[in-house]
């Protein structure tokens, strides 16, 4: 039966080799559960973005070279001079002494840069350390893996801090400031659900090992500037809810199958490159193979999924309520379309005993709103004689 799924979303993928998942794309599996495009698209190994702008809607989303930059810079300074500063950090957050902290670095093994190697080393140093037997309290870039989908994943944390308290830390470091012990909530999010990836990858590492979960914490440390300065500063981040959620979406890749069913049996999304990488195939036609998938798209798609702009237009071209957000979508349980929203808030539209209550919210939010806009006009007209 694996063998079968595999084979259909090797047709689904077409000729294009297989792209494997990042820590990033893990992440936004958390942040749209609800859709099978995605899902699909992941689970095939297909190129979204080349699929997209094929379509004639590329994506326009991703780090600024400046971000990036930054951020390396940034990363750079704070493992600078043996991790000076990190440590600094980590024995704040962490309460840890000075006799406490101890640093190793993975980022190859005896000059090699595998991950299969990396991995290897990985395991062993980190599994020593949950029996105890370890001597170091940092670790620098290790190598985790996840089987998704039947495949190995690679994914590799800024360090996993092991804390004498019989607990690891996925530790994240990111460029964007801690004001008065505040930050952007979208960007701690964002830093936080790419974290789950490396706290659940850490657990089935650990657990091989015969190693219970409750030794990885759900709570990530984030190292940050401080305020308005380039000093580093820790807090801790508590991730349980979106761990949970990815946990959920991974073990659904694993039943992609079922979707995969439901799908007509000659569907695929392979570009049909020729010789130089040029996508033959009509674009026309890939967005009608696109369009047999069910597309969930949330104004945050364009944060995150490189399919955004053309689920865009499919939810404005049949007026869904999708393009408001899920509070707007959540509100107005019962009515799918803008179109419905609106009939029934002007009485054009008879609701069915499901949606009467809301109609009638409707229908009072409509007359108030004629009655500002009335007022707002009354005013103005008359200054203007």
């Amino acid at each position: 039966m694996k063998v079968v799924i595999d084979e259909r979303l090797d047709a689904l993928r077409g000729s294009a080799p297989r792209l494997t998942y990042n820590a990033r794309s893990l992440a936004a599996l958390e942040n749209n559960p609800r859709c099978a495009l995605r899902a699909v698209l992941d689970a095939s190994g297909s190129d979204k973005a080349a699929i997209a702008a094929h379509a004639g809607y590329p994506s326009q989303f991703g780090q600024s070279i400046f971000a990036i930059t930054r951020g390396n810079s940034f990363e750079q300074m704070v493992k600078a001079d043996g991790c000076a500063e990190l440590l600094r950090v980590l024995r704040e957050t962490l309460e840890l002494t000075p006799s406490e902290a101890g640093y190793r670095g993975l980022e190859d093994v005896g000059g090699d840069g595998s991950p299969a190697a990396r991995h290897a080393r990985t395991t062993q140093l980190l599994v020593a350390a949950a029996r105890g037997a370890g001597d170091s309290t940092l670790y620098d870039h290790p190598m985790l893996k996840l089987v998704v989908g039947g495949h190995p994943v690679y994914l590799e944390p800024d360090l996993v801090a092991f804390r004498i308290r019989d607990r690891f830390h996925v530790v994240e470091i990111k460029s964007f400031p801690i004001i008065d012990g505040q930050a952007d909530p979208a960007l701690v999010r964002s830093a936080t659900t790419q974290a789950c990836a490396y706290i659940i990858a850490l657990r089935a590492m650990l657990a091989e090992a015969g190693i219970e979960p409750d030794a990885v914490s759900e709570k990530i440390i984030l190292v940050s500037p401080k305020n308005f300065t380039n000093r580093p500063t820790g807090a801790f981040v508590d991730a349980r809810k979106q761990v949970r959620n990815l946990a959920r979406q991974l073990a659904r890749i694993e039943r992609i199958g079922d979707l995969v069913e439901l799908l007509p049996p000659d569907l695929t999304f392979d570009l049909a490159a020729d010789d130089t990488g040029k996508p033959q195939r009509p674009a026309h036609e890939l967005a009608a193979a696109l369009d047999q998938v069910p597309a969930t798209y949330r104004p945050d798609c364009l944060n995150h999924c490189e399919m955004a702009f053309f689920c865009r237009s499919r939810a404005r071209a049949c007026a869904s309520l999708d393009v408001l957000g899920p509070a707007v979508r959540e509100h107005l349980g019962g009515i799918d379309t803008a179109t419905m929203a609106l009939g029934l808030a002007r009485g054009q539209l008879t609701p069915d005993d499901d949606q009467t209550e809301m109609a009638l919210a409707l229908r009072h939010a409509a007359r108030l709103r004629a009655e500002l806009v009335g007022s707002a006009d009354g005013p103005s007209a008359g200054s203007m004689r």
